[in-house]
């Protein structure tokens, strides 16, 4: 066994040189495997929890994400000493694994979606193997595009999955599902290179690693040491504690308030996911040449600002529909911060500093969730929309806000647009000194270490969107890989 992984694992093997559209196929498949099961998804967390569906799936989503933020600092390190090729294979293979307990079990398959927090960190990994193979001037670029591909994973696979469901039932779209994550997990064994150059990588499995480079609160501690990374990780902790809250919700609210069927939630997907694709590659990248980085991610709150409030207030369908346009412009924000963060970080810690922004979302991935399901719980939103076909309380119906967790949330980024407002326009790259990782801070710097005196001895680094997005997936169950 051992000398199989050791084959399996080795920096040698894989298709041609390490390049993003290695990394944008792995991301592409991932989510379009959890992208199959939006409608399955949607009935069998309904049929398990009938009383409280709202609840009980920000809970799952909650220890989920908090699950990720506890280990993504020990994967980010990791993949600096180790390799990113064989992460890329643990965290796939561990987010992929309750799929086929679906049909199987739902209790067991909503526990292991609960447990697999610990291994759903594929972006950290994903984007600390972009930064390997990309020059500085491509970064945003890169982002946008990993950032795209994960919008792009959920325009058609929510459709087939929902065709497939009406048509030949759910066992066939989880099996179908599961055979992507199984191609997933192949490609990665047999066509995905090593990223990390050899004089960055130590050469034996044995190099030590420390509990400061594994605590997830480590870099929270020393991020305040440096402003601009404090304002920074602010900015991403408000603005994607509610956004965590809404992907884990959204379609849920949808089918159980709003009344979309299975088909128009695909569609609505659908929809949103392309405009989401225009706006990471094409607008973002106008918008950075134009505007700035600072000023595009100005922009992606303000949108994300209206996009919540609309959804907070919206009660019909065509609401909805209008706030999901201003939503896949909001989509530009987190690559746009994530290359505002990366000048911060030492070329060799990459993983570490992809780890960094990874635990704040981690733990935004796991507070959001949670909240979102008790304001609903709270505000008994399941219970209120049975109102609205009652004649007699239709008028009472109509005065009290739909959607108040999308209504707090907008509150939240608007805390965060103030913050983000006092971010320097332009900064020094300093160097990490410690850190870990979804979405989250970096360490402080070090302002006397001197910069690479050569291109040969300076590996740029990349970071990401997420959700990317964060772009469209605001799906119950959905991994925050």
């Amino acid at each position: 066994m051992a000398t199989f992984l050791s084959c399996v694992l080795q920096p040698g093997h894989g298709i041609g040189r390490p390049s993003v559209s290695h990394a944008v196929v792995v991301i592409f498949l991932e989510f379009f495997a959890w992208g199959l099961l939006t409608t399955p998804m949607l009935t069998v967390l309904h049929e398990t929890f009938p009383q409280h569906t709202f609840l009980m799936n920000g809970l799952i989503q909650g220890v989920k994400g908090l699950l990720s933020f506890m280990s993504a600092p020990l994967i980010g390190a990791l993949s600096d000493v180790w390799g990113r090729r064989s992460f890329l294979l643990v965290t796939v293979f561990f987010t992929c694994a309750p799929i086929p307990l679906m049909r199987l079990s739902p209790w067991w398959y909503f526990a292991a979606i609960s447990m697999s927090g610990a291994f759903s960190v594929t972006f950290s990994v994903i984007f600390a193997y972009v930064s390997d193979v990309t020059e500085e001037h491509e970064r945003s670029t890169a982002y946008g595009l990993v950032s795209a591909t994960f919008a792009a994973s959920l325009v058609t696979s929510p459709a087939i999955g929902a065709y497939l469901s009406a048509c030949y039932g759910d066992n066939l779209v989880v099996l179908v599902a599961t055979l992507v994550a199984l191609a997933d997990i192949c490609f990665i064994l047999l066509a995905v290179p090593e990223s990390l150059p050899e004089k960055m990588r130590l050469n034996t499995w044995g190099a030590p690693i420390t509990w400061e480079q594994a605590d997830p609160f480590q870099s929270m501690r020393k991020v305040g040491k440096d402003p601009t990374v404090l304002l920074i990780c602010i900015t991403v902790f408000l603005s994607y504690l509610p956004e965590a809250g809404q992907y884990s919700s959204f379609f849920l609210y949808l089918r159980q308030v709003i009344n979309f069927s299975s088909a128009t939630i695909a569609v609505f997907i659908g929809v949103v996911g392309i405009l989401s694709i225009i706006a990471q590659t094409l607008i973002l990248t106008v918008l950075m040449r134009t505007i700035g980085n600072k000023n595009t991610v100005l922009l992606g709150l303000g949108f994300q600002i209206l996009q919540l409030a609309w959804y907070g207030f919206g009660s019909e369908p065509w609401m909805m529909w209008a706030a999901g346009a201003v939503a896949a412009m909001s989509s530009i924000t987190f690559p746009a911060v994530s290359a505002l963060v990366s000048r911060s970080a030492d070329p060799d810690k990459q993983g570490l500093v992809q780890g960094m922004i990874t635990g704040i979302r981690g733990l935004c991935n796991g507070l959001g969730p949670a909240l979102y399901g008790l304001i609903f719980f709270m505000f008994n939103v399941e219970k209120m929309k049975f109102c609205i076909y009652n004649t007699v309380s239709l008028s009472i119906q109509k005065s009290l806000i739909p959607g108040p967790p999308f209504l707090l949330g907008s509150c939240t980024v608007v805390v965060a647009f103030l913050v983000a407002l006092f971010i320097p326009e332009n900064t020094e790259p300093p160097v990490v000194t410690s850190g870990v990782h979804i979405n989250t801070p970096l360490p402080g710097s070090d302002e006397d270490t001197p910069a690479p005196t050569s291109d040969e001895d300076f590996e740029p680094l990349l970071q990401d969107m997420v959700t990317g997005w964060y772009l469209v997936p605001f799906q119950p169950g959905l991994p925050a890989g």
